[in-house]
Parts: C-alpha cells; structure tokens; sequence
C-alpha cells in the first residue's frame, strides 16, 4: 500500500473513534454512523493491508464492530 490519502485516515480515524461497524464477507464493507462509507474501494485496501478488521469473527453478511489492528494504530498515528 502507498502513503494514505486524506481519505484513508479519514477511514481509519472513524474506526479508531468506535464509530464505524464492517458487514463480514471477503470484501467487507464498512459503515459510519450508521451509513455505507462512500469509499468501498479505500476500505478495501485498507483492510486487505491488515489497517483494520471486524472485532469479532462473523459468518458473510453480519455486521459487527471495527477496529483498528495494533498495525493500524501506529500507521495513523504516523500519518497524524
């Protein structure tokens, strides 16, 4: 993955602020408060990059709460 975009830590800020959930799936996707992230795409790479993860294993198609994993927390806290 390349430097984050606005965008990205954008995502991952959400995430870290608890306010973000993921619908489980090979692909997840993730919403914030409530409303499909506009980027599916970031989110994406973001999770295939190992930024960020449910908080909990879910069968395709359950929504649960993200988070940021521990290599998630240093690259934002980099990029800040």
């Amino acid at each position: 993955m390349t430097a984050l975009s606005h965008r990205d830590r954008a995502i991952l800020r959400a995430v870290a602020d608890g306010r973000a959930t993921l619908r489980c799936g090979c692909a997840p996707d993730l919403f914030v408060d409530g409303v499909a992230c506009c980027d599916q795409y970031a989110v994406h790479e973001l999770a295939r990059a190992g930024l960020l993860a449910p908080v909990r294993p879910g069968t395709p198609g359950t929504v649960v709460a993200a988070a940021l994993t521990e290599l998630g927390c240093v690259v934002l806290d980099e990029a800040s």
